[in-house]
């Protein structure tokens, strides 16, 4: 297995963070903005590059997840909150 380089991390929490900023719901959005930014300070100092693969199909995953619930938000739209206006 290759060693993922900083770049591709870097990629993938961009990727994260774009993808949680497109759901529509205020609550969820803002979580998913939150959990992002915790887990990858979580995991900064990880070196091991089997957990650190392991950290990165999880977040591929997870990755996937974000862009269908962004998908189905789009479709099913809800009413913007108070703090939304």
């Amino acid at each position: 297995m290759a060693s993922p380089t900083r770049l591709t991390v870097l990629s993938l929490y961009k990727q994260l963070l774009k993808e949680s900023k497109l759901l529509t719901d205020y609550n969820f959005r803002e979580y998913a903005v939150r959990r992002t930014r915790d887990a990858f300070r979580e995991f900064k100092d990880v070196t091991d590059s089997t957990q650190i693969h392991a950290l990165i199909s999880k977040a591929e995953e997870n990755l996937v997840v974000l862009k269908r619930q962004a998908l189905l938000g789009q479709v099913f739209r809800s009413k913007k909150i108070v703090i939304e206006s």
